[in-house]
């Protein structure tokens, strides 16, 4: 049974990494993936919460930097470490069929994807918290998770079962806080 979802986990993978190949993506998607690239958004929902909430505005960034700091611990330090996948690009298995679009492959493990967990904890608080306000927010949240987890594999350092467990995970992580964060310190206007 392993070895046949880890077959289906490779051959969806190379779908991904050879099968989509364009040099739009080449040049996008390891763009998707970096901090910085999404620097502007970070700094947008700062301000925004301080002008729009004030004083409570700093407990939404205080529980958003929780959100960020569970999902990232847990998927980099115990859940990594207690399963010790290699990434595809470190995989000896895989030497020379990997399409590596970064300058390096990376150390640490692959399942879970820390990327994945941290941009679908991020989204998910995000919406359980705004969603009654604005409805929009829903499918913009996804689709900024899920091009960042498209880009994982796309770059070749992330199965595509590591970002979908990863994002599971780091969804259950985003509406643990949002619960926690509305139980705690509730805002007028938003969930």
């Amino acid at each position: 049974m392993l070895e046949q979802l880890n077959s289906i986990d490779q051959k969806a993978f190379f779908f991904v990494n050879s099968d989509l190949s364009n040099s739009f993506f080449d040049w996008l998607m390891p763009l998707m993936r970096l901090p910085a690239f999404w620097a502007p958004l970070y700094l947008f929902l700062i301000i925004f919460f301080i002008k729009e909430y004030k004083n409570k505005g700093l407990w939404l960034i205080a529980f958003l930097l929780l959100t960020f700091a569970i999902a990232d611990f847990v998927s980099a330090s115990i859940i990594k470490e207690y399963f010790q996948r290699l990434r595809p690009c470190n995989d000896p298995a895989l030497f020379g069929l990997v399409k590596l679009r970064l300058s390096r492959c990376g150390g640490g493990f692959s399942f879970v994807s820390s990327h994945a967990s941290n941009h679908f904890a991020i989204a998910v608080f995000l919406i359980s918290t705004f969603y009654q306000r604005w409805k929009w927010v829903l499918p913009a949240a996804l689709l900024w998770a899920a091009l960042v987890c498209f880009a994982q594999v796309y770059v070749g350092v992330h199965y595509p079962f590591d970002v979908t467990c990863g994002g599971i995970f780091g969804a259950s992580v985003g509406y643990g806080v949002s619960k926690l964060r509305k139980s705690l310190v509730p805002i007028d206007g938003i969930n």
